[in-house]
């Protein structure tokens, strides 16, 4: 099993034994990782077709459906923790997802790219160009991303809808970025609940 930093860190923040819905799951992995960790019970919801056939290789239980209306037949609080895992930029209807999050699980994990990363200002201020990295991997033409933002913008849009930060975990690579993390992480993780 490939471990990761950010697996290990949203990992820490879910109980054992947790019931999991996890947003865009791709292939699985970490439902699978939290399963043999933690012995969570858990879902997935996805709609790319290899990625279900991955998911279903990696013995994970797994909705095919768009994840933007994917919970809307869900009860409230059915799950003890709703992920979406570096997705949150890709999707069109940001604030009705998190609010569905937080109405389906007591709590929620939102991770995604940092976009204030100083290489990616430096791109953009210096070159005039859409920043391309190893954590950015897309031309600005072929990008799933169809939101960029900040983890003070992040923040922000929770403090505007009265949602409560719990935990906030920066990482640059492999490693937390604890001095400026809006200028020098990679990637945030936030778990967060309704305020």
């Amino acid at each position: 099993m490939i471990t990761r930093a950010d697996f290990d860190i949203i990992t820490s923040w879910v109980r054992p034994k947790s019931r999991v819905l996890d947003l865009g799951c791709g292939d699985g992995s970490l439902l699978r990782y939290l399963a043999d960790s933690k012995q969570v019970r858990g879902y997935g919801i996805e709609n790319d077709e290899p990625s279900l056939i991955k998911c279903i290789d990696n013995r994970v239980n797994v909705i095919q459906t768009n994840l933007e209306s994917g919970m809307k037949e869900m009860a409230d609080h059915s799950f003890d923790v709703v992920i979406l895992s570096q997705t949150l930029q890709a999707i069109k209807h940001t604030e009705a997802v998190v609010s569905e999050m937080l109405r389906v699980g007591r709590g929620a994990i939102v991770t995604f790219p940092n976009f204030g990363y100083w290489k990616h200002r430096l791109q953009i201020g210096l070159a005039g160009k859409m920043p391309v990295s190893d954590d950015l991997p897309y031309q600005w033409y072929d990008t799933p991303n169809v939101h960029l933002f900040t983890i003070h913008d992040f923040e922000e849009f929770c403090r505007q809808r009265g949602y409560r930060i719990n935990n906030r975990r920066v990482l640059a690579g492999d490693i937390e970025a604890t001095f400026l993390p809006n200028l020098t992480g990679t990637l945030a993780l936030y778990k967060i609940s309704a305020g």
